[in-house]
């Protein structure tokens, strides 16, 4: 099948199969090997067993109103391990910073004093929740998991793109990847020493028990889901499944007493620990929105009080506005007196007038973000955008500095990716996972690689026709390579007797009998609606057009 190969371009972008010379990188030797040996028509029918097999599990992603399988690439993405030994040193690093940050924010703001970062920068935050205020989580941890969101410049070099550490997505589908992998290609997977990805939930498990209150000897922990509706319900039951824990809506929970409680069919249980995947918006009717059907009235005061943990904690946004993302290498000096290990992307403060002068005058050069953006919405490349959009874009820029970031066009790596019978060149970004139980910040050997599937194309998120990859990160060891377990098989544990189960079928929606919900059916609706708003939530305002993520 070398014809697959044929006419394999080799671009200004750092490809990580061939190096500017046209000759094969070690980590792809393999790889290249085994599908070498496949025709175009085995290729293709074990990429079509892929899509059948996520659609049938449920593994889909909402585009245009339509639900379709997440695309999953048949060629691995493959990582040496010294290229992961400095992601996860760097991943950990930035983890640290963050939730010192976090903690001085909402305290004494030290930072601040000392001159680190301005407090308007906190201040004129839209993440920055005054409700949060002296909120102190019981074992100090407020980033239980972060998702940080790499690229490979030019020169094969990591660099942060952004961080999550709200409520960061996607590890459901490094999970599934993995699986589906493993039983599509057998023989790829065997012939390398994978490190798996198995261990996920149990890491963070172990990490959202050890965040319970004090006193409490078996805490109850459960996942808060806004419901069947939103984008990501998948990940949101898988994880409830491995790691043998409920999945509750807002109605399933509720305060008294300064507690939070479970409704259950033997009466109420106490709820210790809520890894909530439920937006700052909607989580509290009584501080945020009065309208919220998705959140649980009172919960802010029993975590003030110290009796239940929100993970991640309420007010990580501020952490995640791409103005203070270009603080975060001030601030790994300042609290952990390190050097980044991984570097930003050259960015713009428009705040500046001097920088804002200089990006004004080169804005059909740049790539413009808003700073409270996600999912490549609102973004405008300049090289792409018309007169009329610059236009538009300059006067946004001058009334609002403080809204926008600018950085310049970055080359992202690219992969052998299956694109119409052949192998071609395809651009990439990488999320880690990282999960920090309060004693160490562990970084899952695997991560979530998008991939842009149209030629030229550095959009890779799904929503515009982006997919995914299996990350395999290479072991040191000599342990026997592709073992059942490094495939992905998780034993689930069984759910807590007289609570109903709603994670029957990972990916299935739970059908419920409008007779037996106590909310009716006009709350249903409103449900329905504010889940779908809080899936668009941090993709709206100032949008213009999905755009490449530089």
């Amino acid at each position: 099948m070398a014809d697959l190969f044929d006419d394999y371009p080799v671009s200004r972008a750092w490809d990580e199969m061939l190096d500017r010379d046209g000759e094969l990188r070690p980590p792809y030797e393999r790889v290249h090997a085994t599908m070498t040996r496949l025709t175009a028509d085995e290729v293709s029918a074990r990429a079509d067993s892929l899509a059948h097999a996520y659609l049938a599990q449920g593994v889909t992603f909402d585009f245009a109103g339509e639900e379709r399988p997440f695309p999953l690439d048949v060629v691995p993405r493959v990582v040496l391990p010294d290229e992961w030994d400095v992601v996860t040193r760097g991943v950990g690093q930035r983890v640290r910073a963050l939730e010192a940050f976090l903690a001085d924010v909402y305290g004494p703001q030290r930072a601040v004093a000392d001159g680190v970062v301005p407090q308007r920068l906190i201040l004129s935050s839209s993440e920055f929740h005054r409700q949060a205020w002296g909120i102190e989580p019981p074992n100090g941890v407020r980033v239980h998991v972060a998702g940080v969101d790499l690229i490979r410049d030019e020169a094969g070099g990591f660099r942060v793109l952004e961080d999550n550490v709200r409520v960061p997505s996607g590890v459901s589908y490094v999970i599934s990847n993995r699986r589906a992998m493993a039983r599509t290609f057998p023989e790829l997977f065997s012939s390398l020493r994978v490190r798996p990805v198995v261990d996920y939930p149990r890491r963070l498990l172990t990490a959202l028990l050890a965040a319970a209150p004090d006193g409490v000897p078996d805490p109850t922990v459960v996942v808060l889901t806004p419901g069947v509706y939103n984008s990501a319900y998948f990940e949101h039951s898988l994880l409830a499944r491995l790691m043998g824990v409920e999945l509750v809506e807002g109605r399933d929970l509720f305060s008294s007493g300064g507690r939070v409680y479970m409704r259950t069919t033997e009466g109420r249980r106490r709820v210790d620990v809520i890894y909530r995947r439920v937006d700052d918006e909607f989580l509290d009717p009584v501080q945020f929105r009065a309208d919220s059907a998705l959140g649980v009235p009172g919960l802010l005061t029993c975590a003030r009080l110290g009796n239940v943990t929100i993970a991640n904690a309420v007010g990580n946004g501020v952490a995640d506005d791409k103005l203070v993302y270009t603080y975060v290498p001030d601030l790994i000096r300042y609290y952990l007196g390190e050097e980044p290990v991984l570097g930003n992307v050259d960015t713009w403060r428009l705040e500046d007038p001097e920088a804002l002068a200089e990006v004004l005058e080169r804005l059909d050069e740049l790539v413009v973000k808003p700073v409270d953006g996600s999912g490549g919405k609102g973004i405008v490349v300049g090289p792409q955008a018309s007169r009329a959009e610059l236009d538009a874009l300059r006067s946004r820029l001058q009334r609002d500095p403080r809204g926008w970031i600018a950085q310049p066009v970055v080359q992202l790596s690219t992969t052998p990716t299956f694109v119409d019978g052949a192998f071609r060149p395809r651009h990439v970004d990488l999320r880690p996972f990282a999960v920090h139980d309060g004693d160490d910040v562990w970084v899952l050997p695997g991560g979530l690689t998008r991939v842009a599937l149209p030629e030229g194309q550095l959009v890779v998120n799904s929503s515009q026709g982006g997919g995914s990859k299996d990350t395999w990160v290479l072991a040191r060891d000599e342990r026997r390579p592709g073992s059942v377990r490094d495939a992905g098989g998780v034993p689930g544990a069984g759910a807590t007797p007289g609570v109903p189960d709603r994670t029957a079928a990972p990916g299935v929606p739970i059908s419920t009998n409008p007779a037996d919900d106590p909310v009716g059916s006009a709350s249903r609706i409103v449900q329905q609606q504010q889940q779908q708003q809080q899936q668009q939530h941090q993709e709206q305002a100032r949008a213009v057009e999905e755009a490449p993520r530089c």
